[in-house]
């Protein structure tokens, strides 16, 4: 990690390169030079984190194929949406690291699918130790807060005792925790003295309804709430720029004395802004150092991406 400059956050790992969320991925993102790796953390049912993208795990891990599984699929209603599938919270910790990790994305990630079935779903405590033997930082997220809690799960105590017992309890730590909710920030806060970062994407609203929108919290008095429990402010990157040009919003953060971390840099035309495409096909790569760039010379404090080689680079390009 270079002081001073914007931080490269592997978004959940080098998950351009390696399936999501498992222990390679981690790596490769801290061999091309990430400063943190992100772990989206859900529950077993014996209460330990492990990273994935959401509790549902029929994208992200071979459990189909599993029959002395079957019986477990259910149907569940998540901050407000029914889904059915197979969920973390039925499964202990022994029984998920049966399962094999698969690329979530294969049409559009197909060199990634070729890592199918080999790695394991990683635990809180494994990526803990893999940045600590490396010197990078962790971004956890936690996921659904307010369901977990409401099924007798609650995140934020096993976090907050994990990353303790790791000797991280202060914001010297090397460790940002970001939630799109806000009560469980808010608690969190009281908790640990470790960074908080209020997420906030470009549609809807954070699912504890601690506020109307998104759009509300990104006001100059939503922000100014905001910093009284958050050190900074991890938005849409969509809300930084409209047809290539700054919003403001970068600015208006750091006037409420947040730091700014947007998600997320993709190197896919189809999550490219058009201007920055390159072709037709939405599956090819396009020009993402083009909008690193733009964002940066906004002011950001630090930026998610899938390919953290990528940011490293128009990072220090920026300098």
């Amino acid at each position: 990690m270079q002081h001073g400059l914007p931080i490269v956050i592997a978004h959940r790992g080098a998950s351009g390169e390696r399936p999501e969320h498992t222990l390679a991925a981690y790596t490769l993102a801290i061999e091309q030079g990430a400063d943190f790796i992100e772990p989206d953390l859900v529950p077993t049912r014996d209460g330990v984190l492990v990273a994935r993208h959401e509790n549902r795990i029929d994208d992200t891990t071979d459990v189909a194929r599993h029959p002395e599984f079957a019986a477990r699929r259910a149907t569940r209603t998540i901050d407000g949406v029914e889904m059915t599938g197979w969920f973390t919270e039925d499964f202990t910790l022994a029984e998920l690291k049966t399962l094999r990790a698969r690329e979530r994305l294969p049409q559009l990630r197909p060199a990634n699918a070729a890592y199918d079935g080999r790695f394991e779903i990683p635990t809180l405590a494994e990526i803990i130790a893999l940045a600590k033997a490396n010197n990078v930082g962790i971004y956890p997220e936690t996921k659904h807060p307010s369901y977990f809690a409401s099924i007798g799960l609650p995140l934020e105590e096993k976090l907050v005792a994990q990353l303790s017992e790791a000797g991280w309890s202060d914001a010297s730590a090397p460790v940002f925790i970001q939630s799109f909710e806000v009560a469980n920030l808010k608690r969190l806060k009281a908790m640990t003295g470790i960074r908080l970062i209020q997420l906030v994407a470009s549609e809807g609203g954070p699912a504890d309804d601690a506020a109307p929108s998104y759009a509300a919290m990104l006001t100059a008095a939503g922000l100014d709430d905001i910093a009284t429990y958050a050190y900074g402010l991890g938005p849409q990157k969509e809300l930084l720029e409209r047809d290539g040009a700054d919003t403001g919003l970068v600015a208006a953060a750091h006037a409420a004395g947040l730091k700014v971390h947007p998600w997320t840099f993709r190197a896919e035309n189809v999550f490219l802004p058009p201007a920055d495409r390159s072709g037709s096909d939405p599956h090819a790569t396009g020009r993402m150092a083009d909008e690193m760039a733009r964002l940066l010379s906004y002011g950001i404090d630090g930026f998610f991406t899938d390919f953290p080689l990528q940011g490293a680079k128009a990072r220090d390009a920026a300098r």
